[in-house]
């Protein structure tokens, strides 16, 4: 793969830069007092309302009556737990996930993050990023990029749109697109290690290995637990600062 021009370099260096001051919030909003993580598990079953929703015809709720099963009322574990909003469920995870003890914990944390950053409330993007998912598998790169411009069209704060469309750059050798829509994804949700991963690799594939060690351990801040990116620093901290970590 081909040496970083200088466009590439300073792409490099403006992802890590744009997303510092956010991830610095990030890491502000992480340290407020968050709910335990059996509660987040909860949020995820399917067909639980908020508990501040309304009726679907946009009037109010009724007044709330003792829950009761078969008639009689509900034993305290037959009812459903109070449920955080999905941004307090998102720190939670990324909380979780930080502290996990093993990397199967993590993985499986990483996963259910992945699940809770993807909603768009759009029904149109939903069905553009399933066409663009098939567009890739069967290496249509350019209708794939077009359907990801028609998601971004209507929701342009879509993470995994920015990244999927980031990776369909990266799979037509545009590096320097792949890491535009990298920052993007950093800017919006600078604790994306999914984004930084993506950074740090296509930096280290280019040449820029400074950067692309700054990424790695970006990554890892978020998700210490993972492998590659350990991996990585391991490697370059030798060859960029001519030390183990």
């Amino acid at each position: 793969m081909m040496r970083a021009p200088v466009l590439t370099s300073l792409l490099c260096a403006l992802a890590l830069g744009s997303a510092a001051p956010a991830f610095a919030r990030a890491d502000d909003a992480a340290s407020r007092p968050l709910p335990a993580f059996s509660e987040v598990q909860q949020d995820d079953r399917p067909g639980v309302p908020s508990p501040d929703s309304g009726l679907p015809d946009g009037s109010a709720s009724p007044a709330p009556v003792a829950p009761t099963v078969n008639g009689k009322p509900a034993a305290p574990s037959a009812l459903a737990p109070a449920l955080p909003d999905r941004a307090r469920r998102i720190d939670a995870l990324f909380a979780a996930l930080k502290a996990a003890p093993t990397p199967d914990a993590a993985k499986d944390i990483a996963q259910r993050l992945e699940i809770a950053l993807l909603p768009s409330d759009s029904d149109t993007a939903d069905v553009l990023m399933s066409r663009a998912a098939i567009a890739s598998q069967a290496k249509d790169y350019d209708l794939a990029i077009r359907l990801l411009d028609g998601v971004l069209a209507v929701a342009p704060d879509h993470l995994e749109a920015w990244n999927r469309r980031a990776m369909v750059f990266y799979m037509k050798e545009d590096y320097a697109d792949s890491l535009a829509d990298l920052r993007q994804v950093v800017a919006r949700e600078p604790r994306h290690f999914g984004a930084w991963a993506g950074i740090a690799m296509i930096c280290k594939d280019l040449g820029d290995e400074k950067h692309a060690l700054e990424a790695a351990r970006m990554a890892l801040a978020v998700y210490p637990q993972l492998e590659a990116m350990k991996e990585m620093v391991k490697d370059l901290a030798i060859t960029v600062e001519g030390r183990p970590i």
